[in-house]
């Protein structure tokens, strides 16, 4: 689950003592600790959790130590960074990952167990970017299409709450846009239809109109419009130094010529 605000995203309040202590000190460059880090990643799996910096460690201790690089691990950390919107945290965690996925496909390293992550990078680089522009629809085609079947089967089916981490990247981008929107609409952003929406608007709170099928959207400071009136105060010292410093550049002193 992503986090709201600047605070939460540096100091998650779910991050353990142990977890602290190892990301705020130097200890996060150990390379010994790295499977503390891992296994903190899988517990995020599997809790709805989540902690881009203790992420980022991972990915920051397989930059400097190469033989630690575990592809799963990688997936997972950005599949987790998809949900973060709108933190950088997906362009975060690419950063870090130089050119490996390149030359991972190069080299071949195991044959007998290739690495995943080459073919699954632009289909994740795709996800984020449509989420990025609010395109839920096209997300959500894309990410039941044939090619993303393997990001499915092997990962997302294993992190508890990824779609509806999704569909809370799309409530935010509704709740700033719309005072009302129709169930169609609605929909479409969260890949839902039917009973299943229905209950899902009736969990947070929102009410339909079954007449029209439009969905009554809360107001909030973004989705509503207010006049905003603009009162300037200025005192009449302040208004003769402004027209006197008019004056003197509209009739510079020109200094006598001998």
């Amino acid at each position: 689950m992503a986090t709201t605000s600047a605070a939460d995203w540096a100091s998650p309040p779910t991050r353990p003592p142990p977890i602290e202590a190892l990301v705020s000190g130097v200890d996060r460059y150990n390379p010994s600790n790295v499977s503390i880090l891992e296994d903190y990643l899988y517990h995020q799996i599997r809790s709805q959790e989540y902690d881009c910096l203790a992420n980022l460690a991972i990915l920051k201790l397989y930059q400097f130590n190469p033989d630690l690089y575990n592809p799963d691990v990688v997936i997972n950390i950005l599949i987790k960074a998809l949900t973060s919107a709108p933190f950088p945290d997906f362009s975060l965690c690419i950063s870090l990952l130089d050119e490996r996925p390149a030359a991972a496909a190069a080299a071949g390293a195991n044959p007998d167990e290739p690495d995943p992550l080459p073919q699954l990078l632009p289909v994740l680089t795709r996800l984020h970017a449509l989420l990025g522009q609010c395109r839920f629809p096209q997300f959500w085609a894309a990410y039941r299409a044939p090619d993303a079947e393997p990001l499915r089967d092997n990962y997302t089916v294993e992190c508890v709450g990824f779609e509806d981490g999704v569909r809370e990247v799309a409530l935010r981008a509704v709740r700033a846009a719309f005072a009302s929107i129709s169930t169609a609409r609605l929909g479409s952003y969260l890949d839902l239809s039917g009973p299943e929406l229905n209950a899902y608007v009736e969990k947070l709170g929102w009410s339909i109109d079954d007449a029209t099928g439009v969905v009554s959207v809360p107001p909030n400071p973004d989705n509503q419009i207010e006049s905003t009136v603009v009162q300037e105060n200025i005192q009449l010292p302040q208004l003769t130094k402004i027209i006197s410093h008019a004056a003197q550049m509209s009739h510079p002193v020109v200094p006598a010529v001998n």
